[in-house]
């Protein structure tokens, strides 16, 4: 039994005859009357009383013609559903981000790209650079704002910069160099918390190598999970840190975040995917992250 059987059948039935039906389908007569002959032997009972000068449904037919009604309106809205589905008008679209890491700009992208494709189903995940790759690998992630990528994962992901973060040092508000913009080399005796590597290995990289810029290698006191547990460790007297600018937060009076004045002292935010896997859905929302980035910069 295929659909055009159906089609063929709801037509004779609603318009009462073969003759009209064929016009309305642009087929012959004799197709159509061939097409109903071939579901009746399928389905096994009359569907159609003929007589000379009409045709009606048989009390089978009746019963027949509501779920063929169900189902070829079900296979109209498969189509539908497939053609908005293409246009990316419905779906699902999975972000990844990190705490402190998306700054204004990420939630503006998504709460534009939600009124513009109300139909999609937007899904934000908390996951820590160093995961969001293989999520990216693996489909779980459609899009992650993350570090710049490390290998091997640059191979297999695409990423595009969102804007740097700046750099800055965390300290207790009691320290002497606590105040405006320093340079790092005046922290170059201190214990330093750092976010560990296995975390946020752009992030870590990049301290040391600023402060390897700056004449000299870093005193890691102690290693946090994530920035808050390093903020704390700030503020239980373990040590200073340096951190993006994104990271900081209100209500934290015990401490003084200093700009950085040394070159380079900036990290990346980027937005990362993974190429191979095609969605039209994430190529819209690409599009207009950028955009928002342009008009930022």
């Amino acid at each position: 039994m295929e659909l055009r059987h159906l089609r063929y059948f709801r037509a004779v039935a609603e318009n009462h005859g073969f003759s009209r039906s064929a016009r309305l389908l642009h087929v012959s007569q004799s197709a159509i009357s061939e097409q109903i002959a071939d579901l009746e032997r399928e389905v096994g009972v009359a569907l159609f009383d003929r007589g000379r000068q009409t045709i009606r449904l048989t009390p089978h037919g009746e019963i027949f013609l509501e779920e063929v009604r169900k189902v070829l309106a079900a296979v109209d809205r498969a189509v539908e559903m497939a053609q908005r589905s293409a246009r990316g008008e419905i779906g699902t679209l999975s972000l990844g981000f990190f705490t402190g890491g998306t700054g204004t700009l990420v939630p503006r992208i998504v709460r534009n790209f939600r009124r513009r494709h109300p139909g999609v189903r937007v899904s934000i995940v908390e996951m820590v650079p160093s995961l969001q790759n293989g999520a990216l690998l693996n489909g779980t992630l459609d899009v992650g704002f993350t570090r710049p990528l490390e290998p091997p994962f640059d191979r297999d992901l695409r990423s595009e910069l969102l804007h740097p973060d700046p750099l800055v040092a965390v300290l207790p508000r009691s320290h002497p160099h606590a105040g405006g913009p320093l340079d790092l080399r005046v922290l170059a005796e201190e214990n330093f918390v750092m976010v560990a590597r296995e975390s946020s290995p752009a992030l870590f990289d990049r301290i040391i190598a600023c402060c390897l810029a700056a004449g000299f290698s870093p005193q890691i006191e102690a290693t946090a999970g994530v920035w808050s547990s390093a903020v704390l460790l700030v503020q239980a007297g373990t040590g200073i840190a340096i951190l993006p600018s994104n990271l900081q937060q209100g209500g934290l009076r015990d401490l003084a975040f200093c700009p950085l004045k040394n070159r380079g002292a900036s990290i990346d935010l980027v937005m990362a995917w993974a190429p191979e896997r095609d969605s039209v859905i994430r190529d819209e929302f690409l599009d207009l992250a950028r955009a928002h980035r342009d008009r930022k910069a």
